[in-house]
């Protein structure tokens, strides 16, 4: 796919091509290369998406909109949203990345589409890159988004727990197994006034003990309903 091909996806023309390019330039390749445009988009989207959902619901509350904004700005939204760009077809990589297929890793590809509203904003304005946004984000801002699904397993559990009034989950780390480089952290989850005791795994004691807390919702769930 040509330069060409993705200016017409992204209903944009340049007036500095050599930003487009600098854009498309993993740092793989050089000095020159996408950070410091990565860093701008970055922080214009993170602002454009807080200001279309402030907008949007007005009535959900600050942790909510922060929980929703995460969605759609994180690493997975961007990459789909760098697929339906063929980003891919268009990014330059050094050698090695090159050989490693670094055209399909999902870092790579996130970076480069912030990279690209850092170069719109570079080239037209904020005004411009807050059209180039939404336009991208339009099908994704449309879908309904159920908020409560959006927080995590902790979370949710600490605040079923808190609406009966029980105390927190009390989480202990049991061993840890696996090399240095590739720990697996095994983890029980107490609830002592329903007499559960729930384990959970993880790369790390985050990834663990929210593990846990998703099985640990569905038995305090069982219970509940007794």
């Amino acid at each position: 796919m040509s330069q060409t091909v993705l200016l017409k996806k992204l209903d944009y023309q340049f007036k500095n091509v050599a930003l487009l390019d600098e854009a498309l330039t993993h740092r793989s390749v050089g000095a020159r290369n996408n950070e410091r445009l990565e860093f701008l988009g970055d922080g214009i989207l993170n602002f454009v998406i807080a200001a279309e959902l402030f907008t949007r619901y007005p009535d959900v509350q600050e942790g909510d909109l922060s929980r929703l904004r995460a969605s759609l700005v994180n690493k997975d939204t961007l990459v789909e949203i760098a697929q339906t760009l063929n980003l891919g077809e268009v990014i330059k990589l050094g050698s090695g990345e090159l050989k490693s297929g670094g055209f399909r890793r999902p870092s790579i590809l996130a970076d480069t589409v912030e990279s690209i509203f850092g170069a719109v904003y570079s080239d037209s304005g904020f005004d411009v890159c807050r059209q180039l946004i939404l336009h991208l984000y339009q099908q994704k801002l449309a879908e309904h988004k159920d908020l409560k699904s959006l927080k995590d397993p902790k979370t949710r559990l600490q605040e079923l727990l808190q609406s009966r009034h029980f105390d927190l989950p009390i989480y202990h780390v049991q061993k840890i197994s696996g090399k240095s480089h590739s720990q697996i952290f095994h983890l029980e989850c107490l609830i002592p006034q329903l007499s559960l005791s729930i384990n959970g795994e993880g790369k790390s004691r985050r990834k663990a003990e929210q593990h846990a807390a998703e099985k640990a919702l569905i038995k305090v769930e069982e219970e509940l309903r007794k």
